[in-house]
Parts: structure tokens; C-alpha cells; sequence
């Protein structure tokens, strides 16, 4: 076990040598996370200094975040040191080789925490002396009076999300300024989902200057179109005609998207092997919600959501050819835990659980 010697880190105990080889031994224990970080025999003991450095520069902040947000921070501090510390060193070295603001894409369903790493990130990168600005697809949507516009010439376009919904040019337009070095401020586009009675607006843009990382996030960032032909036997909820036409014409909008994903340096997949959690997961904080007395969706009601969104861009079809691209994979687990952590083209299992669907 090495929670004693992360506790003697953060409690800025000096460690013995013993501490020092345990850490380096468990580095290169898993071969496909040493790969993934590229950590090797020559390097490992240079890397754990540093991560060692960070964690005590990084602790008090990182307990204060996790009193506000998380719980207890020992119960985090071992995927502190197995997750979050690691994508922060290699997100400073990404950053040092490009030589200019590095743009990461993270991609990840509802309840992947993918909000929660991008501000873990941020606390630690300015421990590092970087500023990173978190940023996501959604503050790219097309205005309400757009997407009022944008419903009224398609009327299956009932929710805000799908391939169509975003204002794409915005997008590249602002990655473009972001990317390069400048001290000039930059105006980032954000959205207030609270607007005109949940259907949401454009607000206030954020201001920045002096961005190292950019941390870009969104359901759907990076995935490329598939062949029209996969929705010829498309698992449920694509059932209908009309269900294959709506998907074959979101799979074309996607092209629109290809220059936005061009300008990403690399990109993350927050991978459930089993996609059908995300419903299970956004049902259970409907309940919690509704117990405490606030209003939520019923069963049905997010049945309904969260198929439009399946029948717009299926897991099932779409994860696979992206997580065989992706520069990393990081496998989140029923109890919302990481688990495997891994470069995509050292998957070794099947990428996409879906036990009730087989193509015929």
C-alpha cells in the first residue's frame, strides 16, 4: 500500500529510500499507464521527483477544492497521485514542446468528470506556472434566436447539442487567437443555460490574457463521421426510418465540425465501456435532486433526452473509431472511480460494452 508514503508527501515528510523505490516500482507496474506517460527505467525517477514536488506544492490547494466539491481529499489522494499529477506534468511538457498555447481536447459523456478534471488541472498547472482557461463545446452554441431560426427550418432539432447547434466558425475563430502567444486580451464565448426558461443564451464573453493550456471539453469533441452505412442495422434507440435519416444527417453535419477538431494538439476519451451508465448515472441525480425537494426529470422524461441524443451520435457507433485515435484513454468506472488509464492503441479489450446489440 502506498497511502503511507502519500500521506508522508503531503504532510511534507521527508520520504526514505525504501518510499523513493516503492513509488518508482508502482510507476512502471502497469505497462500500458507507463506507456501512456511515457515512463521508463531511464526516466522514472526524475518523473516521480517531480510529482512528488507538485503534490506537496499543489496539497493545501487541492484539499481546499475537494472540501468544496469532492469530500474528504484522502479518500482522492491516490488518484492524485496515479491521475491527475501525471496529465498535469504531461500537459506542461506538451505545452513546452509546442511552444506556443497547447489546446487539449477532452471528450466525455454526461457524468465522466469531465468538469472536475479540467479545474483539478487548472489548480495544479499554476502550481506549475501555467494558466489554463477551461472551455467547452457548449459555450459554442448558435444564440436562442439562431436556434429558434435553426428549429423552424429542421423541427427534429428539439434540443440544444446535437451536430447543427453550434456556431463552429466561433469556435475556430477563438482557437485560432488562443493559439497564438500574445499578450493581447482575448474575449471567450460563454453560455448561460439558465436563459429564457432552460433553452439558454449567449452571455457576457470572459476576457482572458496569457493562456498556456487550453482545456476544450464537450460530448462530442473529435468525433469524425462514420460510414452512412452503419446506421443500416443501428442499435436502439435508432429504430425507425426516421431515426436513420435524422442520425445520417447529423453524421453529415459533422464534417462542419473537422476544422474546429483540426485545431486541437491532442485529445482525451473519458471512456465508459458500458455507455448506457450515463442514463443510469443522470437518473440517480434526478432522484437525489427530487428527494431534497427540488424538481427533476422523471424516468421517462430522461428516457426521452437522453435517447434524442443517442439517436443524434450512438456511443456505439461513433466511440470506437475515435478511441483508436485518441491520444489517451481513461476508463471510468460504474462508482464514477478511474480505472485503466491507457495510450488508445494499447486497448486490449473491446471499446464499447453493449451486450443487448450486435450487428447482423
Amino acid at each position: 500500500m502506498l497511502n503511507p508514503i502519500f500521506n508522508k508527501l503531503a504532510t511534507d515528510i521527508a520520504l526514505e529510500d525504501a518510499d523513493w523505490r516503492s513509488l518508482e516500482q508502482n510507476a512502471l507496474s502497469d505497462p500500458r499507464r507507463a506507456a501512456a506517460f511515457d515512463w521508463s527505467t531511464m526516466t522514472v525517477k526524475s518523473t516521480i521527483q517531480k510529482r512528488a514536488a507538485l503534490l506537496q506544492r499543489g496539497y493545501p490547494d487541492f484539499c481546499d477544492f475537494c472540501n468544496r466539491t469532492l469530500g474528504d481529499p484522502a479518500d482522492y489522494l491516490t488518484t492524485l497521485w496515479q491521475v491527475w499529477l501525471p496529465l498535469a506534468q504531461q500537459l506542461a511538457d506538451r505545452h513546452q514542446q509546442v511552444g506556443r498555447p497547447f489546446v487539449q481536447g477532452i471528450l466525455g459523456g454526461q457524468g465522466t468528470g469531465k468538469t472536475t478534471l479540467g479545474q483539478l488541472l487548472t489548480l495544479l498547472l499554476r502550481h506549475l506556472g501555467l494558466n489554463a482557461l477551461n472551455w467547452s463545446l457548449d459555450d459554442l452554441y448558435k444564440t436562442f434566436s439562431d436556434r429558434r431560426d435553426l428549429q423552424a427550418q429542421d423541427p427534429r432539432l428539439i434540443w440544444r447539442g446535437p451536430p447543427g447547434t453550434h456556431d463552429v466558425a466561433l469556435g475556430i475563430e477563438t482557437l485560432d487567437r488562443l493559439r497564438q502567444p500574445s499578450n493581447q486580451t482575448i474575449s471567450i464565448p460563454r453560455f448561460d443555460k439558465s436563459l429564457h426558461h432552460g433553452a439558454g443564451d449567449r452571455t457576457t464573453p470572459e476576457p482572458v490574457q496569457n493562456i498556456d493550456i487550453i482545456l476544450f471539453e464537450g460530448w462530442f469533441v473529435g468525433v469524425q463521421p462514420i460510414d452512412p452505412a452503419a446506421f443500416d442495422q443501428a442499435p436502439p434507440p435508432i429504430l425507425t426510418e426516421a431515426d436513420r435519416a435524422f442520425a445520417r444527417d447529423m453524421n453529415a453535419i459533422l464534417q462542419d465540425y473537422l476544422p474546429l477538431w483540426q485545431r486541437l494538439d491532442s485529445l482525451w476519451v473519458l471512456h465508459l465501456p458500458d455507455y448506457r451508465l450515463s442514463k443510469q448515472w443522470r437518473k440517480q441525480a434526478e432522484h437525489q435532486m427530487k428527494a431534497t425537494g427540488k424538481p427533476g426529470m422523471s424516468d421517462a422524461e430522461i428516457d426521452a433526452f437522453v435517447d434524442y441524443f443517442w439517436r443524434s451520435l450512438h456511443p456505439a457507433l461513433f466511440l470506437p473509431p475515435v478511441l483508436q485515435t485518441a491520444d489517451l484513454a481513461i476508463e471510468i468506472q460504474p462508482d464514477h472511480a478511474i480505472g485503466a488509464l491507457y495510450r488508445s492503441r494499447d486497448a486490449e479489450s473491446a471499446l464499447v460494452g453493449d451486450s443487448e446489440w450486435v450487428a447482423t
